[in-house]
């Protein structure tokens, strides 16, 4: 058990952390300074850490044995209005995280090969790599998904026409109750896993 920790640890740590810095960054490019006026444009962890959502309830449901392990980052904060085109922006600032994951999931493949390719001795720094692209690609799957506050639906509600865009924004509010039953009766298991 403390073994699967010190191998995911790093990579879950990396993940979060670029995940919301990507969107604090992309939220500056397109014209809203919130994040970084208060300090969330940044790659120290500490800045995006949740006690409940990434300590807390993660911690719990692993040391329970829960088949699924789940918790969140400190979200950003976006003022969207702020934005130049906040309609169209919303969703290059929500597509941020996503592709930031992506990225991820891909160098630590590359950083993966390489460690086989040079015959690394003991297998600690191949997990660490494998865990890496799986965390990244769990991540970049789960907040693909289309249901506010996720990335997925924050995309969704850019595309959609206005009137529409604001009812589908209403869910927000109860969107995390709504992943955790979802997450229960596995349609998010479907919706990762092809």
């Amino acid at each position: 058990m403390l073994y699967t920790f010190a191998v995911y640890a790093l990579p879950i740590l990396l993940a979060i952390t670029l995940h919301e810095a990507a969107h604090a960054y992309a939220a500056k490019y397109f014209g809203d300074l919130t994040a970084y006026q208060q300090g969330r444009m940044s790659l120290n962890p500490i800045r995006h850490i949740d006690p409940f959502g990434t300590i807390l309830i993660p911690a719990l449901l692993f040391f329970v044995g829960s088949p699924f392990i789940f918790g969140y980052a400190k979200p950003v904060p976006v003022d969207f209005g702020r934005l130049r085109k906040p309609k169209r922006d919303m969703a290059w600032v929500a597509l941020a995280g996503p592709a930031a994951n992506l990225l991820m999931a891909f160098l630590w493949l590359v950083l993966s090969v390489i460690l086989h390719r040079v015959h690394i001795e003991g297998e600690y720094l191949l997990r660490v790599a494998a865990a890496g692209v799986t965390t990244n690609l769990v991540l970049f799957a789960f907040n693909l998904f289309p249901l506010p506050p996720l990335d997925g639906g924050r995309i969704v509600v850019s595309l959609l026409p206005y009137r529409l865009a604001y009812s589908f924004s209403q869910i927000e509010r109860y969107g995390f109750f709504i992943v955790l039953v979802l997450a229960y009766f596995r349609v998010i298991h479907f919706w990762m896993v092809p």
